[in-house]
Formats: C-alpha cells, structure tokens, sequence
C-alpha cells in the first residue's frame, strides 16, 4: 500500500500499477556518492529509533552502505494515479493478461482464499485483483531497499515527514525480526510485499495466519493475503456487496452532480433517470452512492459505494478504485465496461507488447526482459522516446506509439 496520498495506506507506492515492482533477490542499495549531509540526517534519527526500541544494532545494520537515491524523486514526480488519463490506466491495469491470472490464482488458491474470506469476510476476487493490482500476483514486489528508500524521501524532498514516519516503522520491523535487511524490499515508496504494504500499515494491520511466529508479507503468501483481508475488514469492508455500478445517464443530466462528496441513496438516482447499462434494478436501493465520472460526460459512468470508498483506504487514487473493483468484477466473469472511453484507447494485446520492448531494446533502452509486461523500467523508457520525438511523455504503450517505434526501426 503506497502513499503519496495513501490514507490508511497512503499512495504510494503504489502506484501499484498501479503499479508496478520487481522481485529481487537481495537488498539491492543503489549506487550513492558519500554525501556528508546524508550521513548527519541519518545520525540525527538514532534518538528517534532508540526511543521507539531500535536497538543500535538493528540501526547500524539497516543503514550500512545507504546513501540517498535520486531515481526515488524521480519515481515520486510520476505516479502513474495520477498522470495517467483513466482509459489510459484502466487499460493497463485491468488487462487480458491479469485478468486471465487472476482467475487462474482464484483456483490454485481456492482453498486458502475460502479460511481468509471466511475469517476476514472480506471478498476473495477482491484480494486477487489487489494483488494483481499491487504486485501482478507477486512478480513484480519492487527491487528497493525499504530503508533507503524511505531515508531518501525523509532526507529531503514533497514528502521528507512521509518518509521519516515509515523509516521509523520500517526499523522496528527489523527490530522485531519479521524479515531481514537483505529482504526487507519493495516499491521507491517503501511499499512491501505481495500487496504492497507501507510500513505503518504493516504495523498496524499484518497477521500471522500460517502461525509461524513471523507476518511474513514477503514470503509468505497465506500471511499477505490475509494481512490485506484484515486491513479491508478493520476499514469497513461490506461483505458481499459490490463497490459499484456502470450506470447510463440521462440526456439532459446535470453533471454537476457528480462527485465523491455527494452521495445519495440508489432510489434517488433512479429518480433522477441514472440506469445501470444492463437495465436490471439496483438490489439494494437503499445504499448511498456517488456519481463517478472518471472521463468526463462523455466516457463511462459510474455509482459507487462504500466499498469503492474502502479500496480507497489502500490507496487514495479513485482510478485506483476504479481498477480494482473492475479487475475483480472480471475475474468473477462479468464483462468490460459497456460504455467506450471518449478518447478512444485501445491497449496492445500481448503480442504487441513483447514486440514493443523488442523495439525499445534494439534501440538501446535497458528495460529487462521481454516478457510483454509494462513496468516501470518500460515506461520509463517510453517517456525518454516521446521526449526525443516531441511527443506527449506519458509513457503509455499505444498503437501510436508502437507504429513511430516502428517506423524509426
């Protein structure tokens, strides 16, 4: 859970995608000049970690050989919650490729999916999509060391009080022995794990549910999904209930209306002419929702209710939300959204993706593997191909985009 407007959870991180995070097999520290000023910041927290039960040598083994890392200013001035358009996000997040995996989790997890809903009460398909959401089903957990990471944002930067706050966590997690330095990874954000806990979260909300002593949310699978059912259940997660409806407007429709702070029950709405696309009855007319219009008048329409509003707890973004909630209506097997998106996006099918980063390799942009997969390292090298060509840096795989790479090969 990421922060950057994370409540609860702050965003990230996040973004997860959403963003977006590698696995990686020890704590990767990045390449830092010595920077004397860090290293006073740094000495400055010892009161502040002893105070909280850090012990100086939990300290000096969590900060040996850290430095500041400037890629984590530049991951923070472009989340993906908030620079995308949501068509944009929508079509990365929720994707053909997640969707199938997240059915195919659905089936290899049954059996641990069904203890957690039934303990948490708190939705299976909903884990599964955070999960993918987070973390693409745990491939993708980030390559930064949490406590470099975190001492990089609270040295200096928009959000040096964020840092400091989970630098202060992040240590007594160490402390307690619930994971390792060399393992202590995650987003630029300091998000961890399979879904991508920050570490105040953590604190605050993992659990122990294979009872091995350790809230293991790195490795240990059972303790990640259910540290995250138990987050949902404790920020008010309504067992059972969607988080909402694709709704089709009235011609004459006052827009105005719209927006998170106004919310009235479903009857009311019907009253006004707002319909859901498949013309059945709201189930519970009672339930107070929200207008969302996330493109405008012209793109999808949506009611959401109070779970939209929980996911929102995990990560403040609503196009966050939005993805969530539509990733895991179609691991239930509901279909895509009925309404098209105004601008008329259409996401690259696999194919076009592996051939896409073949593009970017061939032309000398280090993204990794060729694995069809739009991370970080892939958009980064988008957004410095858009520049050279004077195009909009937004970083997203278009079929535009994809025929300029082309071209120029």
């Amino acid at each position: 859970m990421r922060r950057g407007g994370r409540t609860g959870l702050t965003l990230i991180a996040a973004c997860a995608v959403a963003a977006a995070a590698l696995l990686f097999a020890g704590a990767t520290v990045s390449p830092a000049r010595a920077d004397a000023a860090f290293d006073r910041y740094v000495e400055r927290l010892w009161p502040s970690a002893k105070k909280r039960g850090v012990s100086r040598a939990t300290f000096d083994a969590a900060f040996k050989d850290v430095g500041p890392d400037p890629e984590i200013w530049e991951k923070d001035a472009h989340q993906p919650e908030f620079v995308m358009p949501a068509s944009q996000y929508i079509s990365l997040a929720v994707s053909d490729t997640r969707i199938e995996e997240g059915s195919k989790k659905l089936e290899i997890h049954a059996d641990l999916l069904k203890k957690i809903e039934n303990k948490y009460k708190v939705d299976r398909q909903v884990l599964v999509a955070i999960w993918g959401m987070e973390t693409s089903y745990g491939t993708y957990m980030g390559k930064k060391y949490v406590i470099q990471a975190l001492a990089t944002l609270g040295y200096k930067g928009r959000r040096t009080k964020f840092g400091r706050k989970q630098l202060m966590a992040a240590l007594k997690i160490l402390e307690q022995g619930h994971t390792t330095p060399e393992r202590m990874e995650g987003s630029w954000a300091g998000a961890m794990g399979h879904t991508q806990f920050i570490p105040t979260t953590y604190t605050g909300n993992a659990v122990d549910f294979d009872g091995d002593g350790k809230r293991d949310i790195w490795d240990t699978l059972p303790d990640a999904l259910a540290s995250t059912a138990n987050y949902l259940k404790k920020s008010g997660w309504q067992y059972g209930k969607t988080w909402g409806y694709e709704v089709v407007l009235p011609k004459r429709f006052n827009t105005r209306l719209a927006g998170l702070r106004r919310r009235s029950s479903l009857a009311q709405w019907r009253k006004l002419g707002v319909k859901r696309v498949n013309g059945e009855p709201f189930p519970r007319p009672s339930d107070r929702a929200s207008l969302y219009l996330p493109a405008g008048r012209k793109g999808p329409a949506f009611l959401v209710l109070k779970n939209f509003r929980v996911i929102m707890r995990y990560n403040a973004a609503t196009k966050y939300a939005l993805g969530v909630g539509h990733l895991s209506d179609r691991i239930r097997g509901y279909p895509a959204f009925s309404t098209p998106w105004p601008d008329g996006v259409r996401p690259l099918d696999e194919t076009e993706r592996r051939e896409l980063q073949e593009l970017l390799l061939a032309k000398g942009f280090e993204i990794g593997d060729v694995d069809g997969v739009i991370g970080s390292k892939t958009r980064d090298a988008l957004r410095t191909y858009q520049k050279q060509k004077g195009m909009k840096a937004d970083g997203f795989p278009s079929p535009k985009l994809l025929d300029s790479l082309r071209k120029d090969s």
